[in-house]
């Protein structure tokens, strides 16, 4: 049985092949692993006292990223939340450069400025990163809107949280999305947490005040991300606007490393949308023989190597020089 292919759409190309290999069922899985084994090893380099400030790890919603990138074209462009460590990797940032970011360091990605929360690869077409609630929402809409007066047929990917989904700058660029028919697709991460204050109308329905069309994916399977994807970004390169993506899934550390998540029952835990979207995808690929155990724990290994050497590298770069300390600003 071939295995199914998660490669670009027709007319895509992929500059992320060391990352996404040749778009299969097995490199969907290595991108996903990748994203988890190097999320483990932020926890741990924050829990030795490597990383400061805030880290948000992305563990357990690797589908949603990944088939996104899957879906989309290599001139597309990404911009998210300050979960975002999973976006980087999938957008083919060093994971080199984004530890080293998150440890301070010279050799980050923001020059050891950024921190966890903001890092931006222009070069790769993503955008950040943002620590303000929200504010990638309006972002994106301005590079959408850019897409759209220079009809260059790119189309923006803007990801956001379910607590975002609820702030005022969201309502207001779905407007002028809808307004001016822009090549954007609002991917909103439902991961269940936000608090919930009260009655919340269903995500996918959050744009038809705008109409705005709107589907519900289950976020824990890439296979269901990349096929919806495929179809909203097709539709915002057409032409005919933006759409929203409602990705149902779990996270499943903290808000932050410094949230223990004592909110959560244990029966809540991991248990609507299991098993496990890197497991889900495993199981599905011994069943068609498309590899066996022995591949999988040499593909563990291999990965287990890049984020090793990413940690070793982040744990020895140099600090920022003293002069670095009034560079970049804005005043």
């Amino acid at each position: 049985m071939a295995a199914a292919s998660y490669g670009p759409p027709e007319g895509g190309e992929s500059r992320l092949a060391a990352f996404l290999g040749d778009g299969d069922e097995l490199s969907a899985f290595r991108a996903m692993l990748l994203i988890r084994r190097f999320e483990e090893k932020a926890g741990q380099l924050f829990g030795m006292g490597l990383i400061g400030g805030f880290c948000h790890l992305y563990i357990g919603q690797e589908a949603v990223v990944v088939g996104m990138r899957l879906a989309a074209r290599e001139t597309d462009q990404f911009i998210a939340s300050y979960r975002h460590h999973g976006h980087l990797l999938a957008c083919g940032v060093d994971p080199r450069a984004i530890l080293a970011e998150m440890t301070g360091r010279r050799g980050g990605l923001s020059g050891g400025k950024g921190g966890s929360m903001h890092m931006f690869a222009p070069e790769l077409d993503y955008f950040g990163g943002h620590g303000i609630v929200g504010a990638q929402a309006s972002i994106g809409a301005g590079l959408a809107f850019a897409n759209a007066y220079r009809d260059d047929g790119r189309v923006c990917v803007c990801f956001f949280g379910d607590g975002a989904a609820d702030q005022g700058q969201v309502a207001e660029t779905f407007n002028m999305a809808a307004l001016w028919r822009l090549p954007i697709v609002f991917c909103i991460e439902n991961n269940r947490l936000a608090p919930p204050g009260g009655q919340r109308p269903e995500f996918a329905r959050r744009g038809a005040a705008f109409d705005i069309p709107g589907e519900s994916i289950d976020g824990m399977d890439v296979h269901a991300v990349r096929e919806a994807g495929g179809r909203a970004i097709a539709r915002a390169r057409a032409g005919e606007g933006p759409s929203i993506l409602e990705m149902r899934t779990e996270r499943y550390r903290g808000h932050s490393l410094g949230d223990p998540a004592k909110y959560r029952r244990k029966d809540e835990e991991r248990g609507v949308h299991a098993p496990d979207p890197i497991e889900r995808l495993k199981e599905k690929i011994l069943a068609s023989g498309g590899a066996d155990e022995a591949a999988f724990k040499r593909l563990d290994a291999q990965v287990r190597a890049i984020v090793a050497e990413a940690a070793d590298y982040a744990a020895t770069s140099p600090e920022p020089d003293a002069s670095e300390l009034a560079t970049d600003l804005w005043l």
